[in-house]
């Protein structure tokens, strides 16, 4: 039998749903879709470089509502937040290659807030809000040695208020500031990655970087993607990484790797089920939800739950789990925007029929879910998922 953690058992629930609810087109016509985020009422999706915009999209008709011009050079990631400066609204959020974090004003189509480095500017990669919306994170790029953490107080946008530069050694691409602060000292965390190979969780409150690093793990691979799992019991994981290389991680005391085609992104909430789901794609543009059985075991296999096929073609590269609205959002090089029907998987789907798991586990042959590649009208994209 293959190794277990490279088992992966289909759900005796597997669904699989064959075409878009409603699709559409970035606003650019030719550019990639490479973030997606859920608004109240609406979706917003950033485009690739040049056009770098951002398409404000209706929930249910996902006709076009607005465009934001997003960031010279380059858009790199795209939130929604519940609180921003002390004030408990929805915004719209943004870091850019041009050095800036911008809150934006959908009334004014412009940005309410824009948050620089006064005097340096250092291409940002990435970006997150702490719950109270009184601290804004963002990760540079390289610069001569440096690679800094930056984080803002949004009510005095023009400078940092601290600088961690000591955190990591190469960009840092991903970061997620816990949901809540920690209950010991009171302060919020911030969970970072880069392409140093390394995930730290560090404090971002701590003026002096020396102290602010809590702890460091080494994966020794290019991490692209960071984010925590709520409601982690002592002993299971509490975190998820995923690679450049198209591999995936969660991270306690022990860490383990599942290797796909490529991996779109994972999601976890505090009302997501699976608690953690793994959102991996194929070359096709076919999407699929994995979950792990037991994330406290290191060699414990994998389960796929739903498949979404025909909606894409080519690379998906942003995707959105609205639960709310039990919708799935996907966007990917072909430009196109899709809306899928999701629903909470079942908890019994985890669970083999068979309780002997080698003589009842089944290891899917990823041919036989594979499609052809639809040659008209697509264009071939690169597996990397970042730019």
């Amino acid at each position: 039998m293959a190794e277990r953690h490279r088992l992966l058992l289909e759900s005796p629930r597997l669904t699989e749903e064959f075409s878009p609810s409603r699709t559409t087109t970035s606003s650019t016509t030719s550019g990639y879709i490479l973030g997606i985020t859920s608004l109240s009422s609406f979706y917003a999706a950033s485009a690739s470089a040049p056009f770098n915009v951002i398409d404000i999209v209706d929930k249910t008709t996902l006709r076009g509502v607005q465009t934001l011009p997003g960031h010279e050079n380059g858009t790199t990631s795209l939130h929604t937040v519940q609180n921003m400066a002390g004030s408990a609204k929805e915004c719209l959020i943004s870091s850019g290659k041009d050095g800036s974090v911008k809150v934006w004003d959908e009334r004014s189509n412009s940005h309410s807030i824009k948050m620089t480095n006064l005097g340096k500017r250092q291409a940002l990669l990435c970006c997150d809000v702490s719950p109270d919306g009184l601290t804004v994170a963002a990760g540079t790029e390289l610069q001569g040695d440096d690679a800094s953490i930056l984080y803002w107080d949004p009510r005095q946008p023009a400078t940092p208020v601290r600088t961690h530069s000591s955190t990591h050694s190469d960009d840092i691409t991903t970061l997620s500031l816990a949901a809540s602060r920690d209950p010991t000292t009171n302060t919020n965390i911030l969970l970072s990655g880069s392409t140093d190979g390394l995930i730290s969780t560090s404090n971002a409150d701590e003026d002096d970087e020396d102290e602010a690093v809590i702890q460091v793990g080494n994966w020794g691979c290019s991490v692209s993607q960071v984010g925590w799992i709520p409601g982690a019991s002592s002993g299971s994981a509490g975190i998820w990484a995923a690679s450049d290389m198209e591999t995936f991680s969660t991270w306690q005391s022990e860490r383990r790797t599942w290797v796909t085609d490529y991996l779109i992104t994972a999601h976890s909430s505090n009302t997501s089920n699976p608690k953690l789901g793994v959102f991996t794609g194929s070359n096709e543009g076919d999407i699929a939800l994995l979950s792990n059985m037991n994330t406290s075991v290191p060699d414990a296999p994998w389960c796929l739950h739903k498949l979404w096929t025909h909606g894409h073609v080519g690379v998906v590269r942003a995707l959105v789990w609205d639960e709310q609205n039990e919708t799935l959002v996907t966007g990917g090089e072909d430009g196109k925007l899709n809306i899928w029907p999701i629903k909470p998987v079942d908890p019994d789907s985890n669970e083999s029929d068979d309780e002997d798991e080698e003589d009842g586990a089944m290891e899917v042959d990823p041919k036989s879910r594979k499609r052809e590649y639809e040659e008209e009208g697509s264009r071939k994209g690169k597996k990397a998922r970042r730019q």
